[in-house]
């Protein structure tokens, strides 16, 4: 008898994360979720036109921002 209880116990707890872990993945929640989290960091903004010098300026600063977020390089467009 406890073994069967044991084993429903594990069941059941297998069960509960499959919930989970089908929750958490969900298209778009976690690409949602990583822009929330580089928006709190304030980037600049880059208005165009011809600017190199403010273009480099702006690519660096967003750089950083990636860096402090251990952004994979797919996930940086």
């Amino acid at each position: 008898i406890m073994a069967a209880r044991t084993n429903a116990q594990i069941a059941e707890a297998l069960a509960t994360l499959v919930g989970i872990m089908a929750r958490d993945h969900q298209p778009g929640r976690k690409d949602e979720a990583r822009l929330e989290r580089f928006m709190k960091h304030k980037p600049p903004t880059f208005a165009g036109g011809h600017n190199p010098e403010g273009a480099v300026k702006w690519l660096e600063e967003v750089e950083i921002i990636f860096e402090a977020m251990r952004c994979f390089e797919e996930d940086k467009t």
